[in-house]
């Protein structure tokens, strides 16, 4: 696995918008908010062409001007790490435009966004073998003042600190009447489920960490970009964790989905699950909720199934490594998680 280096204090930061852009409000101001933030921390920037347009369907861009957009911010050598503007619905249309090849042969630099950036962010680390981040894109670090989380995302980029643990509070809903740069409005408290088969003993295991959004990846298996497979014999040795949540999928849909991964092949030498809180938490249909959703199709691997997790669609999120060597530490008596990375 490559790790790129870290975002050194007077970095230059280049932003890239392969799914949405911030071109309309409130992402123009949290954009705008970002940049004076991270101006501050001595940081400078290098923009890609489609950042504050809106001329794609679902995405910036056209698929080809999108893809011309990342490959170039990636190889370019005026840019220390890349932060992406924001997720929307159809970058899997980009991902036939994205130079793996290229990718492979330049020198890694840090890429971090979350949601429709699944579809990077993950094949960067299965196609390319080039780690990178699963994290906040460029609105939220215009929030003020910052979230813990942010704080932690900004921490994993500049290579400050690699071990993270759960917050004790989560977003159900934002507040309508937010202003764009109000910080995450959480109101629920924290509360993570275990199944495994001793919850009543702290749970460890360790592995290399791949995943992402659902919504994404079921669009790309058995495409010529899933290779995941060839990725898992690869690391057989370190085994593979498994990082999973999901934005508009219903119960039915995560199970389908979790369904199609299986028969994919895609769960081989897996050592563990971490499952963020679904976009429709608590939903229950025919008698079908998120955890039946997950576990009746994982439970036969035998290894732990940890959910309602910081990852996702429900903020605060942890930063996650796609690609990086983890190890995960947890306890359901005291309602703790942390994750700790090694670049191996």
């Amino acid at each position: 696995m490559r790790y790129p280096a870290f975002l050194k204090k007077n970095g230059t930061i280049g932003f890239v918008a392969p799914s949405l852009g911030c071109a309309t409000e409130p992402y123009i101001s949290r954009f705008a908010s970002a940049q004076q933030k991270l101006s501050a921390l001595g940081h400078t920037f290098k923009f890609g062409p489609n950042c504050s347009i809106c001329e794609g369907i679902g995405i910036s861009n056209t698929p080809t001007n999108c893809g011309e957009e990342l490959n170039s911010m990636y190889k370019s050598a005026d840019c220390d790490a890349i932060i992406s503007c924001g997720g929307g619905e159809m970058m899997c249309e980009v991902v036939p435009f994205m130079d793996f090849d290229g990718i492979r042969a330049t020198q890694p630099k840090w890429y971090m966004g979350y949601s429709d950036n699944t579809n990077f962010t993950f094949t960067s680390a299965t196609l390319a073998d080039t780690a990178a981040i699963y994290g906040p894109c460029i609105g939220d670090f215009g929030m003020e003042p910052w979230h813990p989380a942010i704080s932690d995302a900004y921490a994993l980029l500049t290579g400050s600190k690699l071990h993270f643990k759960n917050y004790d509070k989560w977003e159900l809903d934002s507040e309508e009447s937010a202003g764009p740069n109000d910080p995450y409005h959480v109101t629920e408290p924290t509360i993570m489920k275990a199944f495994c088969a001793d919850t009543t003993a702290p749970i460890t295991f360790e592995g290399r960490l791949i995943g992402g959004c659902m919504d994404c990846l079921e669009n790309l298996i058995g495409t010529p970009y899933d290779k995941v497979t060839d990725f898992a014999d690869r690391y057989r040795e370190d085994g593979i964790i498994w990082f999973l949540e999901s934005c508009e999928l219903n119960v039915f849909s995560i199970r389908r989905t979790i369904w199609h991964m299986k028969a994919a092949g895609w769960f081989q030498h897996v050592k563990g699950f971490l499952i963020g809180r679904p976009g429709i938490f608590g939903e229950e249909l025919f008698g079908l909720d998120q955890y039946k959703a997950v576990t009746d199709l994982l439970s036969e691997y035998n290894v732990p199934i940890l959910m309602d997790l910081d990852i996702g669609h429900h903020p605060p999120m942890i930063p996650m490594l796609c690609g990086g060597y983890a190890k995960v530490e947890f306890s359901e008596e005291k309602n703790e998680f942390g994750i700790t990375y090694e670049l191996k």
